[in-house]
């Protein structure tokens, strides 16, 4: 029996290549009790089995100590996921705007060199949340540390008095570039309905980033980068929320996921000759 209440349907065991292409997570750290840890929240990590049908493997946030050659030797795909933290701002050459909020040098540490590795490799990525801040950040970006004090913008920060189910509902639409690769994925697509649950976001866009989706106060909401033909993707939206539920976050995920067996496919190939 399993320690939390779950929806078991929820983990049904979906359909797998063989083998299945494995998604590394690298992992926050966390102080629980009188004790660290290495965490990764269940919800990405059963978006990456159910959604995108490859096997998650987290990484723990070794940092500098990475052996950045052994991971991306094994890594078919990556998935950046969501946090409590933010990247250090240090990274982006400023000061911290609020002490209140929470850091994790160890995950920055560990995911900053790791893009930039992965992105030389092309080896397809999919970033949610803190994720999509770690690229533009790791590529030479800058983020805005507290988007509702930035004039003419809007507080894309979610209502902590509402239950968690209101909390990830859609709370604004986003455009989407014409023509861009998440339209394609999405069919065409033009208009989304988001969650919105994140106090930074981007404030200059990395060099090579290409705006894949805004909201309508001009935040950039999504983006791709890397090789024409490359999955690379980043989104400040929740798309594993309820993923099931949502066929947009489906399609994102399997997308996602056909782009990890195609990696591993032709890394098989290539090993093969």
């Amino acid at each position: 029996m399993l320690p939390c209440p779950i929806n078991v349907n929820y983990f049904t065991m979906p359909l797998m290549s063989s083998p299945s292409p494995l998604v590394i997570i690298p992992s926050c750290t966390e102080k629980i009790g009188s004790h660290f840890f290495y965490v990764a929240q269940m919800k990405y990590v059963d978006a990456v089995y159910r959604g995108a049908a490859c096997l998650p493997l987290i990484l723990p946030a070794f940092g500098a100590e990475t052996d950045l050659d052994t991971v991306l030797a094994t890594a078919d795909g990556i998935m950046l996921t969501g946090a409590y933290s933010n990247v250090h701002p240090s990274h982006y050459a400023q000061e911290v705007h609020n002490p209140a909020l929470p850091q994790d040098a160890a995950r920055d540490a560990t995911t900053l060199p790791l893009i930039r590795a992965a992105l030389k490799h092309g080896i397809p990525l999919f970033a949610v949340c803190r994720g999509f801040q770690e690229i533009n950040v790791a590529l030479g970006g800058s983020l805005h540390q507290a988007v509702q004090e930035v004039e003419g913008m809007s507080d894309h920060r979610e209502n902590k008095t509402l239950t968690q189910d209101q909390q990830y509902g859609p709370a604004h639409g986003v455009t989407l570039t014409a023509g861009g690769q998440m339209q394609q994925i999405l069919g065409g697509a033009e208009r989304l309905m988001v969650n919105s649950l994140h106090g930074q976001g981007i404030d200059r866009l990395a060099a090579g980033l290409r705006v894949e989706a805004k909201a309508d106060d001009g935040l950039v909401e999504a983006f791709s980068f890397g090789a024409p033909g490359t999955f690379a993707l980043a989104v400040q939206w929740h798309p594993e929320w309820n993923l099931m539920d949502n066929p947009d976050s489906v399609r994102l995920f399997q997308a996602f996921g056909q782009a990890c067996r195609d990696y591993q496919r032709k890394n098989k190939a290539n090993a093969s000759n």
